[in-house]
């Protein structure tokens, strides 16, 4: 197979599943990974792909961004692994801020009966899952309602957010990179995460090792000004050393 079939092989199938691995594709292929990661490099020069931890994405995936349901069944297994990590770091009681999102989702559905915690979100289902929860006193942020993720953005959220100091914020991300941080496609998404990032005295983020080295628009924070970064074990030890070098904590489970 000549390198221009090869090439359109892998993109015809990252097109059809939405995600291609380099060792699946070696072996699909019948040549050697840094073959594959050869034609991955010419085909993202092209813009066609986008490098990512293991293998690649098209760029339709990288413009689409899924919506809240769509994320919680990718990964799910993963996603509550990642939200029962999350709970040791709870404080007894406090204050936590819980972003909108699918394993932030999924830590709200675990939380404690036995602490006295006041929840800041801006999401409508994490407020709606936690509303009556004993112990829980809970403030929603106000402003525009986002259709694909349930978050509320704008100056209020904002605004609300710059008067008000947490003791741990809880985040998710679309993408997570050693140089670039953490980033997501949405201007207004990134703007509250990073008013969440700031009120903040710790911020924690959860995301699975999907996002490993995906790289959005929009930044909303260094690798350095998040604390702990809880994902699975599909994150291989020298992304997380690399991670952890930039500042940031990282368990894997």
């Amino acid at each position: 197979m000549y390198a221009a079939e090869r090439q359109q092989a892998i993109l015809t199938a990252a097109r059809a599943d939405g995600r291609v691995e380099v060792s699946a594709l070696a072996d699909a292929l019948q040549v050697t990974p840094e073959t594959v990661r050869r034609d991955l490099t010419a085909l993202e020069r092209l813009g066609a792909l986008r490098r990512v931890h293991g293998g690649a994405l098209p760029v339709e995936r990288l413009e689409l961004e899924p919506t809240l349901a769509a994320r919680r069944e990718h990964l799910a297994d993963e996603k509550s692994r990642i939200a029962a990590r999350a709970l040791a770091e709870l404080p007894v009681e406090g204050t936590v801020l819980l972003d909108a999102g699918s394993t932030t989702q999924a830590l709200a559905e675990r939380f404690p009966q036995d602490r006295e915690l006041t929840v800041v979100t801006n999401s409508i289902a994490i407020a709606a899952t936690l509303l009556g929860h004993p112990g829980v006193e809970l403030y929603l942020l106000g402003g525009r309602i986002r259709p694909r993720t349930g978050a509320a953005v704008g100056t209020w959220a904002s605004s609300a957010l710059a008067e008000v100091a947490v003791d741990v914020a809880f985040l998710g991300t679309n993408g997570f990179s050693v140089s670039r941080g953490m980033t997501t496609p949405d201007q207004a998404e990134a703007v509250a995460k990073r008013a969440m990032v700031s009120s903040a005295r710790r911020s924690v983020v959860l995301a699975d090792s999907s996002k490993a080295e995906v790289v959005h628009f929009h930044r909303f924070a260094t690798v350095a000004e998040i604390a702990l970064l809880v994902t699975d074990r599909g994150l291989d030890e020298e992304t997380s050393g690399r991670l952890e070098a930039a500042g940031t904590d990282v368990v894997r489970v």
